[in-house]
């Protein structure tokens, strides 16, 4: 398979030239929208259908990028050739790239039938025309949380094999049964005729959880052929047409007292759905759920708008909608801290909701389970030697340095197992040879759930954590299941897991009494089975336990065969774990250049299973952060190409530009489920990006510098001190 691309951001359809391309060996076939029926994809369900994407452009490309045919070959280079004969001719229409511009009254309608480019809108009512009316202060920020590539490991791609009325697909996808669900409606199949499964997926990140139209128009023409086809993303096409994300404009007014106390909030949020609007542009719904972070704030009111623009579809990126509710309250504190001359140690700490505020509905509508903000606040600035941090910038502000030191500060909260995805499935078996498995919905993809589970059922059962095997991400295999994403599958999944341990030792115990011939109040674990206590020789090993479970004779009278538990674990409600950031940089006031110094990060993720796997999603989480902070954005020009279509152009870091992260926890466990665990996998890029922006602008608002966009690039920081010296 190869998809023909548009190499314009907006045009009408004039025609399109493939009989050249046919006409090369190897070839298949071509196909154009002309060509074949391939039903339009609605990105998200909430929206208007009119925002659905046609999988092969019909009269309208609508960014660069957008699919106008697809070629099929015997390999790939051959299609690569076909696909260079395949021309088509245009009539431009007017681009528009920046969301604010999209709300213009005269701006470029992307789906003229709707007659606007939003495609959905929030937000938090309050009574009155301004809520910080009447504020000793008002503290005022606009700022951009820029669009992001998600850059993972591996590109996208696809195996499609139909057989018998069936279709076999292996992709690289963080939920499979959420894929099934979505696409056998698109094929025609119903969802046992969709077998799917996820191998070694290299990295998620959020955009490998949205359904790409590729992996749509592989399928239905794997069916239509029936023959097996496969798709391979380029590196360059994923950098232009797989899901990016953040994308948003953020505004916001907090009003203060004289003594730096909260006393109201008013925030705006516009966000970037792209050309075909997905989850991207919902995203604005968990800014709002996430709005009021960690403070006590009286007075709340929120507005979000999301839009179309000749731009590539936005979806969820690590975080997904809870950084920017973050970004946004973190330069806030700043800019008040400043103006009110207050440390931005102590306006945060003036306003922090209290230990004993929890359980908690916020004015965003989010049932806060538990938190201690202010304890991992106080050990951030242990670890980091805030005290000493500050004389060491004045020191260097006093003898006129041209590397200036920039302390930033943030605090956070975050949602973990979000709406919908507090429920998970998850089994325990125990087999005839002595070893376990462990069949969970979750999908892994670099998390170390193999490691996670093990661990629970061998502290549970006393099995070796060697003899333990994780099924997953195989829609045959497992019978149902949400996937990966929201930092969710330790406390759903494990709990899960948890919860079918406990109910398979109570069952083992029942059958060791039996066999044993003893009380099962007397039966414990040891020596790889059960036995009675005190009496460690005379054990049962699981795998004989196992073999009696299956054995008519030897099981008791009313007992189910096997030894075995399935259930669907409900935690309720998310979980929300939080944290404290401190960043140390120097900034060169004569180039604008930013070394990230130190990173300083306490996070609580509730109780913690093993910390070791903590420790690196942590520092995955802060190196995301900071690059979103100091290098990554995606850029487009006025007629809508990418100028930063491939990693020549796109800055990621690498960890050569990074320290060695100080990670820290604290462990204030959730009451919503058995493990006390909330998330880690995102808790570490919420933090770091605000603390990182903070500590730039820091290092550089004695020169009267108040903000300054991200990326904080050389650039865009030299030119900042410029314009504030006048």
């Amino acid at each position: 398979m190869y998809f023909v691309r548009s190499s314009v951001a907006h045009a009408t359809i004039t025609s399109i030239e493939t009989s050249s391309a046919k006409e090369i060996d190897g070839v298949i076939g071509v196909w154009t929208a002309n060509d074949i029926d391939m039903p339009p994809q609605l990105g998200f369900a909430m929206y208007p259908p009119v925002f659905s994407r046609p999988l092969l452009a019909t009269d309208k490309v609508r960014f660069v990028g957008d699919i106008i045919a697809v070629v099929v070959a015997e390999t790939a280079s051959i299609a690569a050739d076909a696909a260079a004969e395949i021309w088509m001719d245009f009539e431009p229409l007017p681009v528009i790239t920046d969301p604010e511009e999209a709300l213009a009254e005269n701006a470029p309608i992307l789906f003229e039938e709707h007659g606007s480019n939003v495609c959905f809108e929030t937000g938090i009512e309050h009574e009155g025309d301004d809520p910080t009316e009447g504020s000793d202060h008002i503290a005022e920020v606009k700022m951009v949380s820029q669009r992001i590539a998600g850059v993972p490991i591996e590109a996208n791609g696809i195996v499609a094999i139909p057989e018998d009325g069936k279709l076999t697909t292996w992709m690289p996808t963080q939920s499979p049964h959420a894929f099934r669900e979505g696409l056998a409606p698109l094929l025609g199949l119903e969802e046992e005729n969709l077998h799917i499964i996820a191998p070694a997926v290299g990295g998620g990140f959020g955009p490998k959880a949205a359904m790409p139209a590729e992996y749509i128009a592989t399928s239905i023409l794997a069916m239509q052929l029936q023959r097996p086809l496969k798709w391979t993303e380029l590196r360059s096409e994923n950098m232009v047409a797989n899901g990016h994300g953040r994308a948003s404009v953020l505004t916001g007014k907090m009003g203060f007292d004289n003594e730096g106390k909260i006393t109201s909030f008013d925030a705006q949020a516009i966000f970037d759905a792209g050309a075909y609007p997905g989850i991207g542009g919902f995203l604005a719904f968990y800014t709002q759920l996430m709005i009021q972070g960690v403070y006590e704030i009286p007075k709340l009111r929120f507005h979000a708008l999301s839009v179309a623009t000749n731009t590539t579809t936005t979806v969820a990126y690590r975080g997904a909608g809870r950084p920017e509710a973050t970004q946004l309250l973190e330069r806030l504190m700043d800019v008040a801290a400043d103006e009110l001359n207050i440390d931005p140690v102590e306006i945060r700490r003036k306003n922090l909701l209290e230990a004993d505020a929890f359980p908690l509905t916020t004015l965003g509508g989010m049932n806060y389970d538990s938190g201690e903000y202010a304890l991992a606040l106080d050990r951030a600035l242990e670890e980091s030697g805030y005290e000493d941090l500050l004389a060491q910038q004045q020191e260097r502000r006093g003898d006129g340095s041209s590397k200036q030191l920039g302390i930033g500060v943030a605090t956070y909260v975050e949602c973990t197992a979000p709406t919908g995805l507090h429920v998970e499935y998850g089994a325990v078996e125990i087999h005839e040879d002595g070893t376990a498995s462990a069949t969970v919905g979750t999908s892994a993809h670099g998390q170390g759930h193999l490691t996670a589970f093990s661990m629970i059922i061998s502290e549970i059962l006393g099995i070796d954590m060697e003899k333990v095997r994780l099924i997953q991400s195989d829609t045959e295999q497992v019978p149902r299941g949400a996937g990966t994403m929201g930092s969710r599958s330790l406390q759903t999944a494990g709990s899960a897991i948890h919860i079918a341990s406990e109910t398979v030792l109570e069952k083992a115990k029942t059958l060791a009494a039996h066999l044993l011939e003893a009380s099962a109040d007397d039966i414990t674990i040891g020596g790889g089975g059960l036995h009675v206590a005190g009496v460690p020789a005379n054990v049962v090993s699981w795998a004989d336990l196992a073999k009696a479970s299956n054995d008519d004779e030897k099981r008791p009278e009313g007992m189910e065969p096997g030894l075995t538990h399935e259930l669907d674990f409900d935690g309720t409600d998310a979980t929300f774990p939080f944290g404290a950031h401190v960043a140390v940089v120097e900034v060169d006031v004569e180039t604008g250049g930013v070394e990230l110094l130190r990173h300083i990060a306490v996070d609580d993720c509730g109780k913690i299973l093993n910390p070791l796997i903590v420790t690196g999603q942590q520092h995955g989480g802060i190196a995301q952060g900071a690059a979103q902070a100091l290098y990554e954005g995606v850029f487009y020009d006025e007629e809508g190409n990418p100028l930063t279509g491939n990693l020549m152009d796109y800055a990621i870091p690498s960890s050569a530009e990074l320290p060695s992260f100080e990670t820290f926890n604290t462990e204030t466990p959730t009451p919503r489920n058995p493990l006390g665990a909330k998330g880690i996998g995102e808790s570490g890029t919420i933090g770091s990006t605000p603390s990182i922006h903070n500590a730039v602008i820091n290092a550089v608002s004695h020169l009267g510098v108040k903000h300054i966009d991200m990326p904080l690039t050389p650039e865009r920081v030299w030119l900042a001190i410029q314009s504030a010296e006048g």
